[in-house]
């Protein structure tokens, strides 16, 4: 049989049509399994997790058939709680399929440590500004007998003794203890009196 026969016969026109109901078939399949394995047209609301804790977050997003990853810690921020979700990925409102991951940023469970410089011999005024530019808060002044006027003395925090050196909170108070001006006065003398200031 030549193929111009061939290409004109009942035959090769059944072929087609065999063909073309089994494609159509084939799409319709794939097109069923696609809306039920990527959950098409689904559309769950991302629930507001800020400030929220890890416990309330498994929850809240389990009743939603989401899941959660912890993705970092930033700095201490005051207005949230400790550990608890400071930023969420993807955002609260937006809309996301069953199964997805919410990416969240917790708040840290305090400040972070921070070194205490050598001021000893300084000024008050520079001592303040060191400190502050650190990010220490400037608590009271304590007066010593010493030559130096508004020279620092000493350092305290929560009533200890600070060393340069030695780590404290971000944001802790810290007072000083600086000459008053008006003598003179070993060092050792300033040390002892000035321990229950």
């Amino acid at each position: 049989m030549s193929i111009v026969k061939y290409l004109t016969s009942k035959t090769f026109f059944k072929t087609i049509g065999k063909m073309l109901i089994l494609t159509v078939i084939l799409i319709f399949i794939l097109k069923y399994w696609l809306s039920c394995s990527t959950n098409h047209g689904q559309k769950i609301p991302v629930p507001n997790l800020s400030k929220m804790s890890l416990l309330k977050v498994k929850d809240t997003l389990s009743k939603l058939n989401l899941n959660y990853v912890v993705q970092d810690t930033t700095s201490y921020n005051p207005k949230y709680p400790p550990l608890s979700v400071i930023e969420q990925d993807p955002e609260f409102g937006e809309f996301v399929k069953e199964n997805r991951k919410i990416y969240l940023t917790l708040n840290r469970n305090g400040y972070r440590d921070i070194v205490v410089p050598d001021l000893l011999g300084k000024t008050k005024r520079h001592a303040e500004s060191e400190l502050r530019s650190r990010g220490f808060r400037i608590g009271t002044f304590s007066y010593v007998p010493d030559r130096g006027k508004n020279v620092v003395r000493g350092l305290k925090y929560k009533g200890k003794r600070l060393k340069a050196g030695d780590k404290i909170p971000k944001n802790a108070k810290i007072n000083l203890i600086v000459g008053d001006g008006k003598g003179h006065v070993k060092m050792d003398t300033i040390k002892n009196d000035t321990n229950g200031i």
